[in-house]
């Protein structure tokens, strides 16, 4: 049987060898999600509320063991992959608590002698596929609409993060879901797009690249299937001249270096007014400088590794174009080691950025800030809506009318007021342009894993 063998970017031994499902497995697999999903959809909803609160207990107990995974599957440093197991338990609870108004049926206004309501119901089998960077994250998006709704779920994890999808089901036995509610299986990528386009599959959720996006989409061509895509970002920020300065470097250093860059909505390209632009510059350099690049498994190490084998070699020629191009390097630039261990990438910070270079152009998903000088509000946003992505955006102003403003006119699924790079469950995740398609958290992220069914009852003959 074929295996998946997963490096640990440090060390850069051996992390997990995980085999890999075969046609037959697959076939079992979403053989009995079907039959989970028929009986899933009877389930009240306070008791799926129940059951995914005692499968979230299941996960809480197991945070260390978790978080140790994460760190030697993707370097995550490891208070920030203890960090991730409580955001993810944040938007758990959200949905949990969110479900049973969100899911209600819709009752019309009365119509004589008539019964009008509209029903929210499961769609059946749900395939969810999510990305390694935050690799509990960006699967309880998915996961927990889904088993709230009345669905089953397959998960499907990333291949450079497969011990997260086994933590997931689990916790769910654990707790005494059902059999087969969330079944969790490791396959290569050709046979994850054709359970995309098995047609025992009701739902797909892809979290990931837009060349990804692009295959699951392909894979999806032959059947009426809608496929949700939470895909890249090249995320924008303004720093207007009204900002504090100090206030704004500390948090987009942080947003744009925070798990290496490795976020689809870091902070990809900053653009400062000309007034500050200096004084912003300098302000970063001492933040860029601090960053304790380490063994993740040390308490004290602030910027692990990079995740991907490939990916240090990628960073170093965004950066050479760009200075190539006429960039300033400030800080960084360069693949490194540590104690002659790891594939990292050192802090990297320029300004004198232009439109021509790819940095400013693509999703580069690594520890790298590059800032631009603008001269107004008009051109910043020309400047931050001059992309093909648009996941999120933000403004860094003490003017509530300027962010207002701006946020009309900004081409982003999220648009910020000094802050960046964080998620609210409460708020819809999604994505414009090639960022994506489809929603995920707030009450807007049942409707994908539901169907309305129309309720039309005439009383009496």
């Amino acid at each position: 049987m074929p295996s998946l063998i997963v490096d640990d970017p440090y060390t850069l031994d051996t992390a997990c060898v995980v085999p890999l499902a075969d046609g037959a497995q697959v076939e079992a697999v979403l053989g009995r999600a079907r039959v989970a999903a028929r009986a899933a959809r009877h389930a009240s909803i306070g008791d799926r509320v129940t059951l995914c609160l005692g499968a979230l207990g299941a996960m809480e107990a197991r945070t260390e063991d978790i978080a140790q995974d994460i760190t030697r599957m993707m370097g995550k440093p490891i208070r920030q992959a203890r960090n991730e197991v409580a955001g993810m338990a944040l938007r758990w609870r959200h949905m949990c608590e969110i479900a049973p108004a969100a899911l209600a049926d819709i009752e019309l206004p009365p119509k004589e002698g008539h019964l009008r309501r509209i029903r929210k119901e499961p769609l059946g089998v749900v395939l969810d596929l999510p990305a390694w960077n935050y690799p509990l994250l960006t699967a309880v998006n998915a996961v927990l609409p889904a088993l709230l709704a009345g669905n089953a779920v397959v998960l499907k994890h990333s291949p450079r993060s497969p011990l997260v999808g086994e933590h997931f089901a689990r916790a769910f036995r654990d707790a005494g879901a059902p059999a087969d509610l969330l079944a969790a299986l490791d396959c290569d990528h050709p046979t994850s797009e054709a359970m995309v386009a098995d047609p025992r599959v009701d739902h797909v959720l892809f979290t990931g690249s837009v060349f990804g996006g692009h295959r699951i989409q392909a894979a999806a061509a032959s059947r009426f299937l809608h496929v949700g895509l939470e895909l890249g970002g090249n995320d924008p920020v303004y720093v207007a001249p009204d900002c504090d300065v100090a206030k704004a470097a500390e948090g987009l250093v942080d947003g744009a270096m925070y798990n290496a860059g490795q976020s689809c909505c870091a902070v990809e390209r900053v653009y400062v007014h000309e007034s500050l632009h200096d004084r912003f510059v300098e302000a970063c350099e001492a933040h860029v400088r601090a960053y304790v690049l380490g063994d993740p498994r040390d308490e004290a190490t602030t910027m692990g590794p990079i995740a991907q084998p490939q990916h240090p070699r990628e960073l170093e020629a965004l950066v050479r174009d760009a200075v190539d191009r006429g960039a300033r390097l400030v800080r960084g630039g360069v693949a490194t080691q540590v104690d002659a261990k790891g594939r990292f990438f050192a802090p990297t910070l320029l300004h004198g950025a232009t439109h021509e270079m790819a940095l400013m152009q693509s999703e580069h998903f690594g520890p790298i800030l590059p800032v631009a000088r603008v001269r107004s509000d008009e051109e910043a946003l020309e400047r931050m809506n001059d992309s093909r992505l648009g996941l999120t955006a933000a403004v860094y102003t003490s003017d509530l009318a300027r962010a207002e403003r701006m946020a009309r006119d900004l081409e982003a699924g999220t648009v910020y007021m000094n802050k960046c790079d964080a998620l609210d469950p409460a708020l819809p995740w999604v994505g414009v342009k090639d960022s994506g398609r489809g929603v995920t958290l707030s009450a807007l992220g049942f409707d994908h894993v539901t169907r309305p069914k129309a309720i039309h009852f005439k009383l009496a003959l």
